[in-house]
C-alpha cells in the first residue's frame, strides 16, 4: 500500500505545477484547499473531499436504515458500531464513487466549463493513478463492509454494480437521476439489513423513498449544467423536464414522503416520533421548491446542498424513536 500511495503522489506532483490550484464548482475556502498537504490535494479533490455534501447524502439513507430498524426490532448496542462504519464507509465509498466518475467522464469534464479543472481532465491526476486511487478507497471500503455481517457483505458487494452504471446512464437515458437514487440510497436497505441480519419490505419502501428524493435534489443540482450539457449531448432530468421541473419535482417529494410515511407505519415502535421528523422533512422541500428558480445556478446549489439538513432532521427523529 505504502508503494502504491507512493506512486501516486509522484505522478501528481509531476503535473502539479501546471494545473490550477483550486477546482472552480467546489465551496471557496473549503479545508482541502486551505489545510490539505499539497501532494495530497488532487487526491482528495477526486475523491471531492473539497465537498462534503455527497458524503452526507450518501450516508443518511444508511441513518434512516438503522432508525427505521431499532424502530422495528429494538436498540442494540452493535447498532452505534453500523452508525460509525456507514460513517466511516460513506466517505471512502463517496470518494470511490466519484473517482470512477471521473474516469469514465473525463472527455466530457473537459468540455464543461464547471468540471474542466477537476484532477483528471486538468492533467493534475494521470489515468493511471486514479485507477490505483479507485482500488486503494474500495480495500478500505471492504475493511469495513467486512465488519457488518455476512448479509450486509453481500448487500455492499451487489451495490457496486449500482456504482458502475451510474456514470454511464446520461449517456443512454434522460433519467441517470434514478441511476443515481439506486445507488445513493442502497444504504438503507445495507444498514437494515446490518441489523436484522435479512432484508424485508419495509427498507425497500424507504429505498424507493430515497431514490424519489435523489431524483429531487439532484434535479435542482442538474440545471446548472443545463446549457452546457445541451451543447455535448448529455442527458438529465433537469433538461427533460424544463421548465415544468418546481411542479414535477412537487410530485417526486410528495412521493418520497408518502413512501417514507409508509414505511414509518410499518415499524410498530414511536410512530408519532418519526412523522413529526418525516413533517419536518416535507416541510423542507416545500421551502426548497418555494426557493428554487431553475435558471438561478447559485440558488440551484444552495438548495441542493441544503438537502443535507432535510435529511438530518428525518434520521434525528427516526433515531430518538428508535432509542425510545
Amino acid at each position: 500500500m505504502n508503494s502504491l500511495i507512493r506512486a501516486m503522489m509522484g505522478q501528481a506532483m509531476q503535473s502539479g505545477d501546471e494545473t490550477p490550484e483550486t477546482v472552480f464548482d467546489a465551496p471557496a475556502g473549503n479545508w482541502v484547499d486551505r489545510h490539505a498537504p499539497p501532494a495530497t490535494r488532487p487526491w482528495l479533490r477526486m475523491s471531492r473531499a473539497d465537498r462534503p455534501i455527497g458524503t452526507w447524502l450518501l450516508l443518511l439513507p444508511c441513518w434512516w436504515g438503522v432508525g427505521l430498524a431499532m424502530m422495528a426490532d429494538a436498540p442494540r448496542w452493535f447498532d452505534l458500531w453500523i452508525v460509525i462504519a456507514c460513517g466511516l464507509g460513506a466517505l471512502v465509498m463517496r470518494g470511490a464513487g466519484c473517482t470512477w466518475n471521473d474516469i469514465t467522464d473525463r472527455d466530457i469534464d473537459a468540455r464543461v466549463a464547471r468540471t474542466r479543472s477537476r484532477p483528471l481532465p486538468s492533467g493534475q491526476v494521470t489515468l493511471r493513478g486514479a485507477y490505483l486511487w479507485l482500488v486503494a478507497q474500495l480495500l478500505v471500503g471492504l475493511v469495513i463492509l467486512l465488519t457488518l455481517g455476512q448479509a450486509a457483505i453481500w448487500m455492499g458487494v451487489a451495490s457496486l454494480a449500482l456504482v458502475a452504471i451510474y456514470p454511464f446512464a446520461k449517456r443512454f437515458t434522460w433519467w441517470p437521476q434514478v441511476f443515481l437514487g439506486f445507488a445513493f440510497n442502497w444504504g438503507v436497505l445495507l444498514a437494515w439489513t446490518a441489523h436484522m441480519g435479512r432484508v424485508d419490505l419495509l427498507p425497500v419502501i424507504a429505498w424507493l423513498a430515497g431514490i424519489a428524493w435523489t431524483i429531487f435534489y439532484d434535479t435542482i443540482y442538474a440545471c446548472q449544467d443545463v446549457e452546457d450539457d445541451a451543447l455535448i449531448g448529455v442527458k438529465s432530468t433537469a433538461r427533460l423536464f424544463g421548465d415544468a421541473s418546481p411542479r414535477i419535482l412537487l410530485g417526486f417529494a410528495a412521493l418520497a414522503v408518502l413512501l417514507l410515511a409508509l414505511a414509518i407505519s410499518l415499524t410498530g415502535r414511536n410512530q408519532l416520533i418519526g412523522l413529526a421528523g418525516l413533517a419536518g422533512f416535507a416541510a423542507h422541500l416545500l421551502w426548497q421548491l418555494w426557493k428554487f428558480k431553475p435558471d438561478q445556478t447559485d440558488t440551484c446549489l444552495r438548495l441542493f446542498r441544503s438537502n443535507r439538513d432535510a435529511g438530518l432532521i428525518l434520521a434525528l427523529f427516526l433515531a430518538i424513536a428508535g432509542l425510545a
